[in-house]
């Protein structure tokens, strides 16, 4: 295909997450007539698996929030066997909402990353050209700090 591209926006940095992401590098370079275990076409509608880019990430947990996809797959009580080596992504994972608060069980599992939730709008239009003032301030903001380590 080549333009276009298929963003995904990732909410919660769990095994799934850490699976497709992995996944997605592994068989970026696949031919349309692989087999490829979990994956009935390697051509969906003319995308093919390396149009898929992930653009925006979004936890709770102290040991993901802060640090690159690639690297927040691999964090906290994640355990998926790694199985792809994940270059920098430059998608920083962002601080999550919880209104609803954490779970019995999984409060004891995560610490829940300290700090104000980011926008969703901010993550998840990060590399789209629809921003709002308020949104486009945030993105910012965020790249800023990320980028500062």
């Amino acid at each position: 295909m080549g333009k276009d591209k298929v963003r995904v926006a990732i909410v919660g940095v769990g095994n799934c997450a850490s699976s497709l992401v992995q996944g997605v590098e592994f068989y970026k370079h696949a031919a349309e007539n692989d087999f490829i275990p979990g994956l009935m076409h390697v051509n969906l509608g003319g995308y093919l698996i390396n149009d898929i880019e992930f653009s925006a990430a979004i936890d709770i947990d102290e040991q993901k929030v802060g640090k690159d996809l690639n690297e927040a797959i691999f964090s906290g009580p994640n355990n998926t066997y790694k199985f792809a080596d994940v270059p920098v992504k430059q998608v920083p994972v962002v601080r999550g909402m919880t209104h609803d608060g954490l779970g019995k069980y999984l409060s004891q599992v995560i610490t829940k990353a300290p700090g104000s939730t980011a926008s969703t709008g901010a993550s998840a239009s990060r590399r789209s050209g629809c921003r709002s003032s308020a949104t486009t301030s945030r993105v910012k903001s965020a790249r800023r700090s990320f980028t500062a380590r």
